[in-house]
């Protein structure tokens, strides 16, 4: 691959297989807290992974989930060592062992944020998704914990036929909450979830048009969708000029799996995301950089030959299906998407505009404005700058221009996102 490689932007760690839960739809079939730990990555192992990953670039975010990550009495440590390094370190975790000692100890190692999984307002419902009673009392007790701390926390909301219907509830509840970010969940039927009944198409197909819409129209938190790329083509269908579309940067919607993205397990295998399940690499054999340079399957997914619909599409490069549905189906990375409904109108495909961005220019202003921003955002802000200059068809990034993202953010969220400030911060 050419020296000119991107780096990924986001590494999700699986630390642990271990659980507290029981969860029908986990994708790593995680096991019990008291199952045996034995062969996971020591903390020499997964500190040395990090510098690592520090060396690709200190602009990547560092996702520290399971199993639960909480399980690992070593998760501060990581945490702060992967602070130190200048990565962005979240916790992605199911709240339940979230009290205020805990918050406050990856709070003060450096912890970015917290994603606390909640997938039902009603408490029997998360409790049975979740196979364990008592589970969304414990995960409601973690958000109050984070609240309390003031440490920032999004919501994890994993969507199937049986709670589709509580998206405008869980939006509201997000938004009173006090969660920055709610990310919806589409499931894929890999690991444990393979014995479970996914979302159907058609409330697939109508709960990411209201999912859109909200994304849209919300002022008060972020919304997005995962594992869900068609959100790109509603996205462009209802406004073409909104900055979120993949015409514009990548920060939501779309898939980022062996692109900007890939997953490391508790046993070191790499994959492209955690949904595919099949390992490209290890990082006990090879280094973390040679297997996102060389591995097939990612260069394979850098320069994805579509095939059905997906490889007619008029929205194959900004959307280009989800990769793990085909695959864990049919065994068909190439495959379309068949949770889609959409069908190809024959129109011509739609170019990214993100590929012009190499055209446009930094002013010394603006350069040094973004410098000044934590490394671990910088890359977010850049995409994002970027994307508001190309829509509105200019070719310079100014100081004004970083202001005016900055004062949209303050509007926004009702004070400042990491790394959107000003350049004194």
């Amino acid at each position: 691959m050419a020296d000119t490689l991107p780096p990924p932007f986001l590494i999700a760690l699986n630390l642990t297989r271990r659980c507290n839960l029981n969860c029908a739809h986990c994708y790593l079939d995680a096991g019990t807290r008291e199952s045996d730990a034995s062969g996971e990555l020591s903390t020499a192992e997964v500190t040395a992974l990090l510098d690592d990953i520090a060396a690709l670039s200190d602009e990547i975010m560092v996702v520290f989930t399971g199993g639960e990550p909480l399980l690992r009495a070593d998760l501060a440590e990581l945490v702060a060592h992967a602070t130190g390094l200048g990565l962005m370190a979240v916790i992605g975790t199911n709240g339940m062992g979230l009290n205020d000692r805990r918050v406050l100890a990856l709070k003060e190692a450096g912890a970015q944020g917290v994603g606390i999984s909640l997938d039902s307002l009603d408490a029997a419902a998360h409790d049975a998704f979740r196979g364990l009673p008592g589970s969304w009392e414990l995960a409601m007790a973690g958000i109050d914990s984070c609240r309390r701390n003031d440490l920032r926390f999004q919501l994890h909301f994993s969507v199937t036929d049986d709670n589709a219907h509580e998206l405008d509830d869980m939006i509201a509840f997000a938004r009173d909450a006090g969660a920055f970010v709610l990310n919806v969940f589409f499931l894929v039927c890999t690991g444990r979830g393979e014995q479970m009944t996914n979302i159907s198409a058609q409330s697939y197909d109508r709960v990411m048009r209201k999912l859109t819409l909200a994304a849209k129209q919300e002022t008060d938190i972020m919304i997005r969708a995962k594992c869900a790329p068609h959100f790109k083509r509603m996205a462009w269908e209802l406004d073409p000029d909104w900055p979120i579309t993949a015409a514009h940067g990548y920060e939501a919607g779309g898939c980022l799996a062996g692109t900007r993205y890939c997953r490391i397990t508790p046993l070191g295998g790499v994959t492209a995301c955690p949904y595919m399940e099949q390992e490209v690499g290890s990082i006990r054999a090879q280094g973390i950089a040679e297997i996102w340079r060389d591995a097939p399957q990612f260069q394979a997914l850098r320069k994805p030959v579509l095939e059905g619909r997906c490889g007619s599409c008029e929205y194959s490069k900004i959307c280009g299906g989800c990769r793990a549905r085909p695959l864990a189906r049919d065994g068909q990375l190439m495959g379309e998407d068949f949770l889609c409904a959409y069908e190809p109108q024959g129109g011509p495909v739609i170019e990214p505009l993100n590929k012009d961005a190499g055209s446009l220019r930094w002013t010394p202003e603006a350069e040094e404005w973004l410098a000044r921003i934590p490394s671990f955002v910088r890359q977010f802000v850049r995409q994002r700058a970027e994307g508001h200059v190309l829509a509105e068809q200019g070719c310079e990034v100014t100081a004004e221009v970083m202001a005016l993202l900055a004062k949209t953010a303050r509007a926004r969220f009702g004070g400042r996102p990491p790394g959107i400030g000003t350049p004194e911060q």
